[in-house]
């Protein structure tokens, strides 16, 4: 059972999840959530099939309904979940992990995500004591395909006739991004390059994780190459996308978060926005600018998904390029935040480098700076000792995070790895960011 994390499963295939244990999780989300019909999808590994069918089965022998979308985006099954009226939804995909990893992601009515505080630890309970009530009857599957809705959904965030012919570089790295991009592309004036675009279980270009400062150079390249205005690639089931500008450059999610809110507040002037507390200052600027009201919130999807329903929040950015929407039931997408970008470079006339770059002056960052660590408690306490003294405002919200007037940190222990976080900006100073960046990374050093 140790491919249950803090919101999903993941877990090596066969070694942690293998078909035999999808199939309990499917008769234990079948008794814990009680639903009567269920939406699932798979990604594009060779070990989802067996994996999806094991679930399905499962949902079935538990007296579900299961309506099969086949190989889809997480977030179609979101889309599926909200607007079609499902019970729930379960999609079976290892997202930007290696390909020998698989996993799974819930939901219930109305996209609404069951993490370990709100259903998990139940389904894995339940899963590993097999204890299952009888049933009236087994469940009946059958085959639907809402892609053409959801695309027409995604096309409802911009108006084509505003939009100017970029060039665009789309790298679906061998996932599922690919199949989608055929019927949107369709209905936009971008002329698209693609590279990496056929699914490929393998992954014979490497693990679709642009996070990964290695896997970026393909994209990058190919944005010059092309002569692109804007790069984007996705992870394996495109639930985030990562930009690119003009020159092949990387853009932080942080700067991102900034650019979007600006755009939607723009639509909903006095809107709320949803941010974590890792690296915040160029955000609280962009939204308080725009008309709109900065809610900090701790880091997670569970936590800023329900953030952002107490608040009716327009809009939440998380700087590990997680965007989440009202509109979208509340739920992250890979697809919407690139047509935002789109429209924005579209009706600012600006190159992307320029409309990043002032925001990169003003709020220069230090990017998420890993470190495994033998304890992180005592490692946070002992970064927290050391600038205590010196310290203006103080939060534990998301791990420690303190501000000194020209400068602030966040360090935390990541919800999903064995790892510390650091996250480091200062006010329009970068060679203050390093300095202070080193400083908290030589403390570390001592609980290596």
């Amino acid at each position: 059972m140790s491919c249950f994390k803090a919101y999903d499963v993941r877990g090596n295939v066969p070694e942690e999840l293998n078909p035999d244990l999808a199939w309990r999780i499917g008769q234990a989300y079948a008794q814990e959530m009680c639903p009567l019909e269920v939406v699932v999808g798979q990604d594009v590994r060779l070990s989802s099939p067996s994996l999806c069918q094991a679930l399905t089965e499962g949902l079935l022998d538990g007296g579900v309904n299961v309506v099969d979308l086949g190989v889809c985006g997480t977030e179609e099954i979101y889309h599926a979940t909200f607007s079609q009226g499902f019970d729930g939804g379960i999609v079976v995909t290892g997202s930007h992990n290696p390909a020998d990893c698989n996993g799974m992601k819930f939901v219930r009515r109305g996209a609404v995500p069951i993490s370990g505080d709100s259903g998990l630890q139940a389904i894995r309970s339940r899963a590993m004591s097999g204890d299952m009530s009888p049933v009236k009857r087994r469940g009946v599957r059958r085959e639907e395909c809402f892609r053409p809705q959801y695309v027409d959904h995604l096309m409802g965030y911009v108006d084509p006739a505003g939009l100017a012919p970029l060039k665009i570089l789309a790298n679906p790295g061998n996932g599922c991004a690919g199949m989608v991009l055929e019927p949107l592309r369709r209905q936009l004036p971008f002329a698209f390059t693609l590279i990496n675009q056929e699914p490929d279980g393998t992954f014979p270009n490497g693990v679709p994780n642009p996070l990964l400062p290695e896997r970026r150079q393909d994209t990058s390249s190919a944005v010059v190459a092309s002569g692109a205005d804007l790069g984007i690639a996705w992870d394996g089931d495109f639930d985030r996308c990562f930009i690119f500008d003009e020159k092949g450059a990387f853009i932080e999610g942080y700067y991102l978060v900034g650019l979007l809110a600006e755009s939607l507040l723009g639509r909903s002037p006095g809107g709320k926005i949803i941010h974590d507390p890792r690296l915040t200052w160029n955000t609280i600027e962009m939204v308080r600018a725009a008309g709109g009201v900065a809610v900090e919130s701790k880091t997670g999807h569970a936590f800023i998904k329900e953030r952002m329903r107490a608040e009716d929040a327009i809009y939440g950015g998380e700087m590990s390029a997680h965007h989440y929407f009202r509109d979208f039931a509340y739920c992250d997408s890979g697809m919407i935040p690139w047509l935002l970008l789109a429209a924005l470079m579209s009706a600012s006339g600006r190159p992307l480098s320029a409309m990043v770059e002032e925001r990169i002056r003003a709020f220069p960052c230090s990017g998420e700076i890993n470190r495994k660590v033998a304890d992180s408690a005592a490692a946070i306490r002992g970064v927290h000792r050391h600038f205590q003294p010196q310290a203006i405002e103080e939060s534990w919200i998301d791990g420690l995070s303190m501000g000194f007037g020209t400068w602030r940190f966040n360090v935390r222990s990541s919800n999903t790895e064995s790892l510390l976080r650091v996250n480091v900006e200062s006010r329009g100073d970068r060679a203050l960011m390093e300095g202070k960046t080193a400083e908290i990374l030589g403390i570390l050093n001592v609980f290596l």
